[in-house]
């Protein structure tokens, strides 16, 4: 069996995550809701806008994708280890990026975080 939607459905998707992220918690372990994000930052962003992505524009091998732009100088909280960086809105945990390579971070000292895209596939 063949599948087909069409690309305005997988923008819809990716449009939501543009529209109503807010913030950016850079964290130590995995966190699964806000609140343990939250708990687990050690660098904290706010007051992100659907100006801090790029898309929906065509994915990388199919379907569509979105992806957050590069930030720099972000000043860090708390010393820690980053595994995870979580995008939420006020109220929720809209997207966690698991980080392949742990990075150590110090209290006081800045982190840089490079674009990242969410890709939605095509049907299949």
């Amino acid at each position: 069996m063949t599948v087909h939607l069409i690309d305005a459905a997988l923008d819809a998707e990716l449009q939501y995550l543009k529209d109503n992220v807010t913030e950016r918690y850079i964290c130590a372990g995995s966190p699964t809701t806000r609140a343990a994000a939250i708990t687990a930052a050690l660098c904290t962003l706010t007051g992100l806008t659907s100006g801090s992505f790029t898309g929906p524009v065509d994915g990388d091998d199919n379907g569509r994708k979105v992806t957050k732009d590069a930030e720099s100088g972000d000043g860090i909280d708390a010393d820690g280890t980053a595994d995870t960086v979580c995008y939420c809105s006020a109220t929720t945990l809209l997207w966690r990026v698991d980080n392949a390579s742990p990075q150590a971070l110090t209290t006081g000292g800045t982190v840089d975080t490079a674009a990242h895209d969410h890709e939605a596939a095509d049907a299949v």
